[in-house]
């Protein structure tokens, strides 16, 4: 049986006091824009062969990387891979770098290494005096080294050398500034690109961009329309998913959870923003609001009796144990049952693959985390912070949501698969790291507030005897690591490069999401600024 709302097990339940949803479902079905492919297509075509002509015709690899490095920044890329391959190609094989400068050298290391090339950093060497440090260079070269400082791997000292002297000499140059140019130090010392999320940074730089005096300016129109023309298919996608939500009724059911279908969306347009990728941005959401929700009944809702019978009953997949449960994880159940079955049955309709087994075992692996974070805080048990961790990068959901994308974007993995899954777990792994510690530097104050079990900054703190601020540089200094080790899986390995992208793009969307607090608990201020941004509001020409 339920409980009733008059139980005393009801009162004692705990609450977060999450606030209504700002987005109202009415409010997503009356999403429009001027911009659609239908009436700006041919536009749209016309622009692209004048970009791409202006990509073929292009010499000299200064010249040619800031093209490409524009062409990536502003969201435009995916429309010029081929063109951008034999180009990355073509400077990957020219070695002969004695008579650029620091920045051309910089950024084509960069733009190679992000791409998993192979490349040395010790090209960087000849900028070093003979005293072994990096000589002083302009704000640009400073810019172009910093950003490139991020793409180590574990013990490139070098790019270690080249992070703290690009750092400290733009701290120095920041004041003597104009404003636009202070503006992108501020912003590479804040954020480098590497860690930047696709969109978010699209919206940036096209802005910067227009006030380039070298810029194309058929590019920046093409910038321009793409990204508004992009709006359009993320308002159809979003009618759908919002149809989707409004069905399940959690609102009602499960109203103790968040009801968070807008900021899920606009996270899953930081996994694959282009318009090709509909199915990974459906899929992922839908996920992404079920964890959710799953996540709620742990840490907030369920008795520990009821969340030990829930994890069983998830476990074993077992429909008779379900029915003896609480109607609100009975509700719970069917919803995850539906997305699990639905996905499945389209794998097998579109590839031949049966991947209902790793569906289910993906919910088993995330219930059992939240479990033994339940059995901590019942308990009255602190972790220590090696347990937390241990525990805490499969909490986050992330790697669910990574695994099932792979079934997503089965053409690319249906060759090997499912070994495939054993051979993405290290870059999974480091990528969810970043989004857990992400998570726990934005919420873990609120959480420890409402009596939650120590997180990442509290474990550590409590285990080391250390303040605040030095447990939270440690788990800051711990992301820098993850990064350097998910560079390090991309240029050891031939994976897939969606597989790649959704990896690296999970990360950086959890460190958009959480820089300024709790993106997805508290839906306003940044997160809604992002979101109207994003997808609600064109840019105008």
């Amino acid at each position: 049986m339920a409980p009733t709302p008059q139980s005393a097990e009801e009162e004692q339940r705990r609450s977060a006091n999450y606030h209504p949803t700002i987005w109202d479902p009415t409010a997503i079905k009356s999403f429009t824009t001027p911009y659609t492919y239908e009436l700006y297509g041919t536009q749209l075509e016309d622009l692209k062969q004048k970009v791409g002509k202006l990509l073929g015709s292009t010499k000299g690899i200064a010249s040619l990387l800031k093209l490409i490095d524009s062409l990536k920044r502003l969201g435009v890329a995916y429309h010029f891979q081929q063109q951008i391959q034999q180009a990355l190609d073509q400077l990957n094989v020219d070695q002969n770098l004695v008579s650029y400068d620091l920045s051309t050298v910089a950024v084509r290391f960069r733009l190679l290494r992000e791409n998993g090339y192979p490349v040395t950093a010790d090209v960087l060497a000849k900028f070093k005096g003979g005293d072994g440090k990096f000589m002083s260079g302009d704000v640009e070269e400073l810019l172009s080294l910093n950003e490139a400082s991020f793409m180590a791997i574990q013990g490139e000292e070098i790019l270690e050398e080249a992070k703290c002297f690009s750092n400290q000499s733009l701290k120095i140059l920041l004041g003597k500034m104009e404003e636009v140019k202070a503006k992108q130090i501020v912003r590479s010392l804040e954020v480098p690109l590497h860690w930047r999320m696709e969109r978010v940074e699209a919206r940036n730089f096209i802005d910067s961009y227009a006030m380039d005096d070298s810029k194309s300016s058929v590019l920046l129109d093409l910038a321009k329309l793409n990204y508004n023309l992009v709006q359009s298919a993320y308002q159809q996608e979003l009618k759908q998913l919002a149809e989707w939500w409004r069905e399940l009724n959690f609102k009602e059911k499960l109203s103790f959870s968040r009801d968070r279908l807008m900021e899920i969306y606009f996270w899953a347009t930081g996994l694959s923003f282009e318009p090709q990728y509909a199915k990974c941005r459906i899929c992922f959401t839908k996920y992404a609001c079920l964890a959710t929700v799953v996540d709620d009944i742990y840490d907030i809702y369920g008795s520990l009796d009821e969340l030990e019978r829930f994890t069983k009953a998830v476990t074993g997949w077992d429909v008779k144990a379900v029915q003896e449960l609480p109607e609100y994880m009975r509700v719970m159940f069917s919803a995850m049952s539906d997305f699990t079955n639905e996905l499945a049955q389209q794998t097998m309709n579109d590839h031949g693959l049966d991947v209902l087994p790793y569906i289910k075992e993906q919910w088993a692996i995330l219930c059992r985390a939240h479990i033994t974070e339940a059995r901590w805080f019942y308990g009255g048990q602190t972790p220590t912070f090696n347990e937390y961790i241990e525990n805490g990068w499969v909490s986050i959901g992330s790697l669910g949501g990574l695994v099932l994308l792979c079934f997503v974007e089965v053409d690319s993995i249906a060759d090997r698969f499912p070994n495939c899954l054993e051979d993405y777990s290290q870059l999974f792994y480091w990528s969810s790291l970043v989004t857990r510690l992400s998570d726990d530097l934005g919420t873990s104050k609120a959480e420890m507030e409402r009596g939650d079990i120590p997180k990442a900054v509290q474990s550590y703190m409590i285990e080391k005897g250390v303040s605040e601020e030095e447990a939270r540089d440690h788990v800051k200094e711990l992301i820098s690591y993850a990064w350097k080790k998910m560079n390090e899986e991309v240029v050891d390995n031939c994976f897939p490069q969606v597989m790649v992208n959704l990896a690296k793009n999970m990360a950086r969307t959890a460190q958009c999401m959480y820089q300024h607090g709790d993106g997805v608990g508290t839906s306003t201020g940044v997160t809604k600024d992002c979101i109207v941004s994003s997808i609600l509001k064109p840019i105008p020409f």
